[in-house]
């Protein structure tokens, strides 16, 4: 097997009160189990990205653990039928380090499930040259499908875990040796 990748799980939610360190922390022991991955957590709400965009200490730091990466899952809750502002923040943040690698979704919220949020990002990852997993996991009623351990037992979610990493793995794999051959053209 090649060396893992190093995956990088966005926490994207920064509210006071907020459910997505439960989502996520379910997400990366479900990531921790694959010897295909080396996951870290990237918490926006430890990051201090300037919301103005300015060059910052924050800022290199953050980029830096960009460049590092071989694939991204980002956490998500719904606001308004729209993704967390911090997440566009972060994503806003960088220009080439995001380019040219896979990102996957974990999204969360009520009716919708985040739903509407993961096709609002899909547009934006793809503006700056990432490829969006086709799969992706949603919980619906979010808090009401984790136990008070932070499991689930949506069958659901936990076969879409499985199939997002595995299609995470493949295009990883595929595009860590593409940057390695030849430097992404964009």
């Amino acid at each position: 097997m090649d060396t893992p990748l190093r995956l990088e799980v966005i926490v994207a939610s920064v509210r006071p009160e907020r459910f997505a360190p439960v989502v996520a922390g379910w997400f990366v022991r479900t990531a921790r189990a694959r010897p295909d991955f080396d996951t870290g957590i990237l918490d926006l709400m430890e990051t201090g990205l300037p919301v103005d965009l300015t060059e910052s200490a924050q800022t290199q730091r953050f980029r830096d653990r960009l460049a590092a990466a071989d694939a991204f899952v980002a956490v998500t809750s719904e606001y308004n039928h729209g993704y967390p502002a911090s997440l566009k923040t972060a994503l806003d943040s960088a220009k080439y380090e995001w380019r040219g690698k896979p990102i996957g979704f974990v999204s969360y919220g009520g009716l919708s499930g985040g739903l509407r949020a993961v096709e609002q990002l899909r547009q934006v990852v793809a503006e700056i040259h990432m490829v969006s997993m086709r799969e992706s996991v949603s919980f619906h009623r979010a808090r009401k499908q984790f136990d008070a351990d932070g499991e689930t037992t949506d069958g659901a979610a936990l076969d879409g875990a499985q199939r997002l990493l595995t299609q995470l793995a493949w295009w990883g794999r595929a595009l860590r040796t593409a940057r390695e051959s030849d430097a992404y053209p964009g």
